[in-house]
């Protein structure tokens, strides 16, 4: 499949994806009240609904989620290569990936709140609830988790002891409040069960140009303004100096400002939607 990603002329990893706006193989789909589901290559892997009170998301999963990178050899990881760009091409090629037409920005991420990876880190299958009202800001995986001592798992601690465990893929939804694990559930398992935390690349939509261009106009307005606003104070001029970092701070990350996770319409609205919470719950009645 040859290279959509271009990357832009800035610091750090963000790519523009040219094209029509068609809904990628991996989208969120969206309908009345409060509906919400994850689609892949036609097939439902997630239903979520928002409570009616807003305190909250309630998740349904059903196995058949399928990571769009492929599997990561143990002397790849200890290469120890640029992931990022190496998670962005392989995003670019995938087949059920969930990149559409716009900018992206591909992040590392070592450090998180302590909450994010454990109590907020969601280890029920296949439901489960994000409570907003006690401030949900985790990690949602597609599938269900390997146990600590599965032969896999136990393969990926040898890596994480060595420090070659590849990370995550991590893909920013605003409408959870969190991150969906695109990739390395058993990877994840792994560097927890070392009493560590996954080193992690953020995949996050970045804001259109067009309102990245309408940002950088308004700062350059009220640089202007400032240059011979009059400051009351013993010293005016350090407060212009403030001001002036402070609109050189904001016109700085304009360009990585993180845009709201696009959605499109659920094609058979409500009751489709209500169909396939009816599918889900035959399934897992199945699996039990």
């Amino acid at each position: 499949m040859p290279t959509r990603l271009r990357r832009e002329n800035l610091p750090g990893a963000v790519f523009r994806l040219d094209g029509p706006p068609e809904p990628p193989p991996l989208r969120w789909e969206m309908t009345d009240g409060r509906r919400m589901l994850l689609r892949q290559s036609g097939r439902p892997v997630l239903l979520a609904r928002v409570d009616e009170d807003r305190g909250g998301i309630r998740v349904h999963r059903r196995p058949g989620y399928r990571s769009p990178l492929p599997p990561i050899r143990a002397d790849e990881a200890r290469q120890r290569p640029d992931w990022v760009r190496r998670y962005a091409g392989r995003l670019d090629a995938a087949d059920e990936g969930p990149l559409h037409a716009g900018r992206w920005i591909f992040g590392p991420r070592a450090v998180f709140p302590p909450y994010v990876w454990g109590e907020d880190f969601l280890t029920e299958w296949p439901d489960g609830h994000l409570d907003w009202n006690q401030g949900w800001n985790g990690v949602l995986p597609l599938r269900k988790l390997s146990a600590p001592d599965a032969p896999r798992v136990k393969a990926y601690r040898r890596q994480a002891r060595e420090g070659s465990l590849a990370p995550v893929l991590l893909w920013s939804v605003t409408a959870l409040d969190g991150w969906v694990l695109l990739d390395g559930h058993d990877r994840a398992v792994a560097a927890l069960a070392e009493g560590g935390t996954p080193r992690t690349v953020v995949l996050s939509r970045a804001e259109d140009e067009e309102k990245v261009t309408v940002l950088l106009g308004s700062v350059a307005e009220e640089y202007e303004k400032v240059l011979t606003r009059e400051f009351a104070g013993p010293d005016p001029e350090r407060q212009r100096a403030a001001w002036v970092r402070g609109l050189s701070h904001a016109a700085a990350g304009a360009p990585y400002g993180e845009a709201r996770t696009h959605a499109w319409q659920i094609p058979g609205g409500a009751a489709e939607w209500d169909g396939w919470m009816l599918e889900f719950g035959h399934a897992h009645d199945r699996d039990e």
